[in-house]
């Protein structure tokens, strides 16, 4: 007979003990084993799968790394871990660690062009004006033009005509405005937040709105950084225990 109580004190563990410690179902248990991201369940004569401590670690492992990474980095960080493929798994969260500095780094260059809003926003109209198209300046953002176009349908970006030829022409105050959307998409925000956001910067009627997401998003990467540090933690003890 297949007893719980029997196979905990053996240091072996039913799908629904593992899944109750975690606060998950057994179904989900399963699908984290089929997935790669426990390893293979050994099972009983009648076909019952069998866990260990081990898979309870590889389970807090996986939970762990998770916030901080994302489900599908974590699931391949497990994946690769479980095939022995340990420097694979490292590049993953190496990988992982670079995004997140890029989006520290993002925050900061946000936060300088802000700086200099009021400046920039009194100079404009007096600046010799370098002119642009929505080709090279989608290349410049690294987004494509139809990005660009479905900014200009939400308000954010404000491309005059040419009267010629009909084609988009994006101004410096323009070029301001993608690179301010581009740089709040990257942290997370969606068009109907931004919006309000560039409609302060174009009246420059104060900066506090820009202040509070930016607050916002620089807590949201702090999170992030501390949630990989657990799951750098927890993903450590897995790999001990399976040494």
């Amino acid at each position: 007979m297949f007893v719980g109580h029997n196979l905990q004190t053996s240091g072996k563990l039913r799908p629904v003990d593992l899944a109750r410690r975690h606060g998950l179902s057994t179904q989900a248990v399963r699908n984290y084993e089929e997935a790669g991201i426990l390893p293979t369940a050994e099972r009983t004569a009648s076909g019952y799968r069998v866990y260990t401590p081990l898979h309870e670690r590889a389970l807090a492992a996986f939970l762990a790394l998770v916030p901080g990474h994302g489900h599908a980095t974590a699931t391949a960080v497990m994946q690769a871990v479980n095939r022995d493929a340990v420097d694979e798994a490292f590049q993953l969260i190496d990988e992982s660690h670079a995004r997140l500095l890029h989006d520290r780094r993002t925050l900061r260059a946000v936060e300088d062009a802000l700086r200099g809003l009021t400046a920039d926003s009194a100079s404009a109209d007096s600046a010799a004006f370098i002119r642009t198209f929505i080709g090279p300046l989608a290349e410049e953002l690294g987004v494509r033009p139809a990005t660009l176009r479905k900014w200009e349908d939400a308000g954010l970006v404000r491309p005059r005509r040419d009267p010629l030829t009909g084609y988009r022409v994006y101004d410096p105050v323009d070029v301001r405005d993608a690179h301010l959307v581009h740089q709040l998409r990257r942290g997370g925000y969606l068009l109907e937040q931004i919006a309000p956001l560039i409609t302060q910067v174009r009246t420059a009627g104060g900066l506090e709105p820009l202040e509070g997401a930016l607050r916002d998003w620089r807590g949201r990467l702090s999170d992030r950084g501390r949630a990989m540090l657990r799951g750098a933690a927890s993903l450590d003890a897995y790999l001990s225990e399976c040494d």
